[in-house]
């Protein structure tokens, strides 16, 4: 104010900021005597400007905010009141009330694309599910609306925040980057539980609702879930995740990412073992077959066939590794006359005789036990699902179950044929094939788990698979990105080269340099 005091800008501005500063007080003193009264809040409102303008100003803030929010929804070391769903739908919409408030700058032009073509036509059916009345329960908007945000509307608002807000390539190097430090930690965790011990919060689920499903063999073995809401959504999230980022790792060319990447492939992989889920090993095996389609290249297509080909056949045909139970339990998924195992088919024969009655479903509004007893419908709204696609099967029906399959193969076809015939970049092709072999593990994981609307899954897979769409608009600047990196790698190689040619007696490792 140039030196001005209080006293002197009061006298020129009259007694307006006095009043105002004592109006400031008074809110302040009826905050803390009276709580939050409609005085308090009319005279504290200029302060939300400031959050407002920073929100603005760093958009991309809300976005990793989003990214870690989502990972720690379901631990259960983390209280979050009320539904979790409400504060990753918030901040996507936020998001989205920020992309349009300042659509100029935004990127709605890359949301015009097959993704968003399926995702509309399963948002739509799901919306009609509001008139579904199978059980004669009559239409309840509030039930269906929970549903219908879980099944579907949280994919279409995971696919316009990352069209939106993956802009640039050095935005998707910092996603790989926190994506890659929240995996780590959750591999750190299950090793934490497993080799330390668990929370007690943890040890209350362990032992409570959770006890049928992961104490297991008299308490000899206990599968462990991490910061995920159970083994089977961690076990399955994990091994999708090993994919992406080892296949993300093996073509990358920046040596220090692809030496984090790596880093946390290997450390996603081990982690999917104390999880004790046996999809989990189906998943990482379809995934990287998966990649041996995708990856345009005999070079890398022939050991992994090899590699993996011997995987397969020893933990299907051989008894290696029994000693260890988690290897044991990974290895029964594949024994047909498991009776663990062969539950979930005893289920579905049942369900198939009530839903012939109900093409459409039960309806997305009935949730767990909410049919009445005495109603035809009932056991359908109890039986265990075990899977997302039977889930979904229950209540949308045979319709709505066809329609969930076709769109999904349409949305992974078209991000298939970007990494294919659209992306000149190795590089970049890797990245867009990692993300699809993970969605393909990942999908894999619903048919035998339900998985695929949970938390941190959803967002992370169908946000990874968004990000393959937005993939050829970024290929030009992450080219220039990649060799301005590459460049000053070089350079830096070659001075420890010339470092090391200098000296007398070269250091045992200086062989190294020539490969990094």
């Amino acid at each position: 104010m140039n030196k001005h005091t209080f006293s002197s800008y009061t006298k020129e501005h009259g007694g307006r900021v006095s009043l105002l500063f004592l109006l400031f007080l008074l809110a302040i003193y009826a905050l803390i005597t009276s709580g939050f009264n409609a005085f308090a809040i009319i005279c504290f409102s200029p302060l939300l400007v400031l959050p407002i303008v920073i929100t603005f100003q760093r958009s991309n803030w809300i976005f990793w905010i989003l990214i870690v929010v989502n990972a720690f929804l379901q631990n259960k070391n983390t209280h979050f009141p009320g539904p979790m769903s409400l504060y990753n739908e918030l901040l996507e919409i936020v998001l989205l009330a920020i992309a349009l408030i300042d659509v100029k700058n935004s990127h709605f032009e890359r949301t015009g694309n097959l993704m968003l073509f399926s995702l509309m036509i399963w948002c739509g059916y799901c919306t009609l599910q509001v008139l579904n009345d199978t059980c004669s329960l009559g239409i309840n908007a509030g039930a269906w609306y929970t549903g219908a945000r879980l099944m579907a509307f949280q994919i279409m608002y995971a696919f316009l925040v990352f069209s939106l807000y993956i802009s640039k390539p050095n935005i998707l190097i910092k996603y790989l980057y926190i994506w890659g430090a929240l995996s780590l930690f959750a591999a750190y965790w299950v090793w934490k539980q497993k080799n330390i011990g668990l929370t007690p919060a943890e040890n209350s689920f362990l032992f409570g609702r959770g006890r049928e499903t992961h104490v297991l063999q008299g308490g000899s073995l206990i599968r462990y879930f991490s910061t995920y809401s159970d083994a089977a959504n961690f076990g399955i999230g994990i091994a999708s995740t090993a994919v992406a980022f080892i296949i993300f790792g093996i073509t990358a060319k920046i040596r220090k990412l692809k030496i984090f990447l790596l880093i946390v492939g290997f450390a996603a992989a081990w982690a999917m073992f104390p999880s004790g889920t046996r999809t989990a090993m189906a998943c990482l095996m379809a995934g990287f077959i998966a990649y041996i389609f995708l990856s345009k290249s005999f070079k890398i297509a022939i050991p992994f066939s090899i590699i993996f080909g011997l995987f397969a056949f020893i933990l299907v045909f051989t008894k290696i590794g029994d000693g260890n139970q988690s290897i044991r339990r990974m290895r029964s998924a594949f024994d047909k006359k498991d009776a663990s195992a062969n539950t979930r088919t005893i289920n579905q024969e049942a369900m198939k005789k009530y839903l012939k009655e109900a093409p459409f479903g039960i309806g997305i509004a009935q949730g767990y036990g909410s049919v009445p007893a005495n109603n035809k419908y009932a056991l359908m709204s109890t039986i265990p699902a075990d899977s997302e696609y039977v889930y979904i099967w229950i209540r949308t029906g045979k319709v709505g179950i066809t329609l969930f399959l076709i769109c999904t193969a349409i949305m992974l076809g078209g991000a298939c044929w970007i990494v294919l015939f659209s992306l000149k970049s190795s590089s970049l092709r890797g990245i867009g094939a990692g993300f699809c072999c993970a969605f393909v593990s990942f999908q894999l994981g619903g048919y035998g788990n339900q998985v695929l609307m949970q938390f941190p899954n959803c967002l992370q897979f169908y946000g990874g698979l968004t990000i393959v769409y937005v993939l050829p608009y970024i290929e030009e600047e992450w080219i220039n990105y990649e060799n301005n990196i590459l460049k000053t790698q070089a350079e830096k190689r070659n001075l420890r080269l010339e470092k090391i040619e200098r000296m007398r007696v070269k250091p045992w490792y200086s062989w190294i340099y020539k490969y990094l």
